[in-house]
């Protein structure tokens, strides 16, 4: 991975403890949740019924979606109940720096 691809997202003290939260960043809706000291972004659309997750309840690696209550695990995007059967996009994000940076290609 380039270097040169990671965009610089927002700062990392902007982002709410063990949360999910959205940012509309290289045109697209995204996804960011905090876990422990962990970052990790998704789309931020389900996949089953147009919900945007982060309207959804976080806990631990999984992601509730707020209309069916579908849960996705923000580590790889793999569903974890039904009725949620494909997976959301997954961007491999990092914290340097004090700031956040995602990869979106």
């Amino acid at each position: 991975m380039s270097e040169s691809r990671w965009i610089d997202a927002l700062a990392a003290s902007d982002l709410p403890p063990d949360d999910v939260t959205s940012l509309a960043v290289g045109g697209r809706d995204v996804a960011i949740y905090t876990v422990g000291d962990e970052v990790y972004a998704s789309d931020n659309l389900c996949t089953h019924g147009n919900a945007r997750l982060c309207d959804g309840f976080l806990d631990g690696h999984e992601i509730e979606c707020p209309l069916h209550q579908g849960k996705f695990d923000v580590r790889d995007g793999k569903p974890r109940c039904d009725p949620v059967t494909e997976a959301i996009r997954i961007y491999p994000a990092k914290v340097e720096g004090g700031r956040v940076f995602l990869m979106l290609d």
